[in-house]
């Protein structure tokens, strides 16, 4: 691809939590690199998602939401450890897309922004789930009352889910960004590995299939991911995956009755890897306990949690 006219740059995606800010990713990227789910904070790590257009290409960083001091884990390590990855997105990048939900702007959302301003970055706003406003007359009021003195570079209504309004979205946004070639080639989408995809995957059917609270108490260490030769697709991956809890009454339940929850966990995990990946899985799973590991930083950083 030629550099000439080209835009390329990191852009960070920032938002509180659960505005749909993955979703939207994977919909700018055309593929899923980023997990999703309708709990807040199931994004733990800052991942990036390749998008790559005729016009150029954005290196889109998403990360956990932005959130204040309310809420039960608002004390915990785990949370402590996501707010700064959030925060600290923002270094190295050309410009950021904030995206809030149709229809509300909360205290959180001015957290959000205002982290931005103080970063000097251009903001481009995403009003996402605008499918989901039942009063489509409210929308331009709503607009309105956002954008009243607060900068914005543009703002543009989406829907990540329906992959609505995504065209001029990127176009403002590859506007903000420096004049360069690509920096990754055209087939790749995320600068993470396989391995860490894989545990994503199992993660968020963690988030999607459990209770409220118990997903917070869940990560997930993938112990093996082996390629291997298959006659039949060219390549398989062996994959193990352990499903880590603080307590053994939450083994209990992530295990289920006779083992029928952690099969359906990985049955549906496995079919996504094998979707993203294009290749045949041996997935196998196992629940283990390792107590206040969400309020232990050194436990943390030894799970692949980072700033």
């Amino acid at each position: 691809m030629s550099a000439a006219g080209l835009h390329s740059g990191a852009v960070a995606v920032i938002g509180r939590p659960n505005v749909g800010k993955s979703t939207l990713v994977n919909a700018l990227v055309g593929a899923k690199v980023s997990i999703t789910s309708n709990r807040p904070q199931t994004t733990r790590h800052r991942l990036l998602g390749i998008a790559t257009f005729p016009g150029g290409q954005l290196q889109l960083v998403d990360t956990p939401g932005i959130h204040g001091a309310q809420g039960r884990r608002s004390g915990k390590a785990l949370n402590r450890v996501l707010n700064r990855a959030a925060r600290g997105a923002l270094e190295g990048v050309d410009a950021a897309l904030l995206v809030i939900e149709a229809g509300r702007w909360d205290a959180e959302d001015e957290l959000a922004y205002a982290a931005l301003r103080e970063a000097g970055l251009p903001v481009v706003l995403a009003i996402n789930q605008v499918d989901r406003l039942k009063d489509k007359a409210a929308l331009l009021p709503f607009i309105a009352k956002v954008t009243e003195g607060r900068d914005f570079a543009a703002v543009h209504p989406v829907s990540a889910l329906k992959r609505s309004g995504l065209e001029p979205l990127v176009a403002s946004l590859l506007a903000l960004l420096p004049e360069a070639p690509p920096a990754y080639a055209e087939d790749e989408i995320t600068d993470k590995s396989q391995r860490f995809l894989a545990g994503e995957l199992v993660r968020e059917q963690l988030m999607r299939q459990l209770g409220a609270e118990l997903p917070y108490a869940t990560t997930v260490e993938v112990e093996k991911f082996a390629e291997e030769p298959s006659p039949q697709a060219g390549v398989m991956y062996r994959i193990d995956a352990v499903i880590w809890v603080e307590r053994e009454g939450q083994k209990a339940i992530v295990i289920g009755k006779g083992g029928e929850r952690l099969r359906a966990i990985g049955t549906r995990a496995r079919a996504q890897m094998e979707r993203l990946f294009g290749a045949k899985v041996f997935l196998r799973t196992w629940v283990r306990v390792r107590e206040g590991w969400s309020d232990d930083e050194a436990a943390l950083r030894a799970l692949g949690y980072h700033d």
